[in-house]
């Protein structure tokens, strides 16, 4: 992840669930995030039978990209990978120079993420804001998390950051009063500006335009002064590449072989080559951002002299006469005085002879 002096946007590709299953498929999302250029992949670990009740129904989204006889519990059951899959996939990523993150959604899963895999960053889904116990387990890891913020206000996110602050101080004996003293005092918000980075984001998929409402990332910057993020539902790469520009450090956007595969998540996801054209557009983002000094760029420097004006006489000008204001006139090209010398000049004493177009 990121910190706060370096411009390079996190990229993660969140494969999530769009292997469907399939350990083959998961590794062939790998591949092509590491293609894409994203600086990360995410995956998401759980158990389903400590995550959905049986007779759970699945979201109106669920409902038209998968089947309509299956409960959410027999839908997510088949998009499990076991424990051992991800260490493999974890060597497989990291050989190729990725990081490897993943969401835990329950107290077995993220205690595998943290003790068998041993993973510096963690990600808190949207769904688990309200998770207070879930979230102290996160805090009292250590690790670096990041936090989803979808369907949430800011009394709920306040809420889950006083959580995971009094997690990450180490307190003990849990209360709502204990959670506010934990974020309001110095060390707790000093150990949520180490360790936490807050994602904007619309939990629908995929997320119409007019629901994106991106200024909410400028929002939660401001009032929590943490690190913020953006991730991404809507179709296509334009709402990522506009985050960049308004400050994110973070873009999270779904990776799939085939957006048109069964499956909750792939319609709203970029398939391989436009996954690296979002980074692409990242990038070019980032590096059109510049320091926000305001100065001639150096490629600017060698065309100064072509644009720009300089004075020169608009009519023949006599040696000792008094310059007249129709005496001059602002010309390209711009290698003698500037026309800002216009009036010190207006009254003075000609040096020299001057020939229409000379340079005063």
């Amino acid at each position: 992840m990121t910190d706060e002096n370096q411009l390079k946007t996190f990229v993660i590709a969140e494969i999530g669930v769009n292997h469907d299953g399939s350990l083959e498929k998961a590794f062939q999302l790998v591949d092509a995030a590491s293609n894409s250029g994203a600086d990360a992949v995410k995956f998401q670990t759980f158990d389903v039978d400590h995550l959905v009740t049986l007779n759970a129904e699945k979201a109106e989204y669920q409902q038209v990209s998968t089947s309509l006889n299956e409960s959410q519990y027999q839908m997510l059951k088949k998009l499990q990978l076991d424990f051992a899959s991800h260490f493999h996939l974890k060597d497989h990523a990291e050989g190729l120079g990725l990081q490897f993150i993943s969401t835990a959604f329950d107290q077995r899963s993220l205690r595998f993420l943290t003790q068998d895999l041993n993973l510096p960053i963690l990600k808190i889904s949207s769904g688990e804001i309200t998770n207070g116990p879930l979230l102290l387990n996160f805090a009292e890891t250590g690790r670096k998390i990041i936090l989803s913020t979808g369907m949430s206000t800011l009394k709920e996110v306040r809420t889950a950051l006083s959580v995971l602050a009094f997690g990450l101080l180490g307190r003990v004996n849990p209360t709502h009063e204990a959670f506010l003293s934990a974020f309001e005092s110095h060390d707790g918000q000093q150990a949520l500006k180490e360790t936490v980075t807050l994602l904007h984001c619309t939990t629908e998929y995929p997320a119409p335009m007019d629901s994106v409402n991106l200024k909410a990332m400028i929002t939660l910057s401001e009032i929590f002064g943490l690190q913020v993020g953006y991730s991404d539902h809507t179709l296509g790469c334009l709402m990522p590449t506009i985050a960049v520009a308004l400050g994110a450090s973070v873009i999270e956007k779904h990776l799939t072989l085939d957006r048109t595969w069964d499956g909750p998540d792939h319609s709203a996801s970029l398939e391989p080559v436009e996954f690296r054209r979002m980074v692409e557009e990242i990038r070019s983002v980032e590096s059109a951002m510049g320091t926000g000094e305001k100065a001639p760029h150096s490629c600017e420097v060698k065309n100064l002299a072509i644009a720009r004006k300089s004075l020169v006489a608009a009519r023949r000008i006599n040696r000792g006469a008094k310059i007249q204001e129709d005496d001059l006139i602002a010309k390209r090209a711009g290698k003698g005085r500037s026309p800002m010398e216009y009036w010190d000049l207006v009254d003075s004493e000609a040096v020299s002879d001057f020939e229409p177009d000379d340079l005063v």
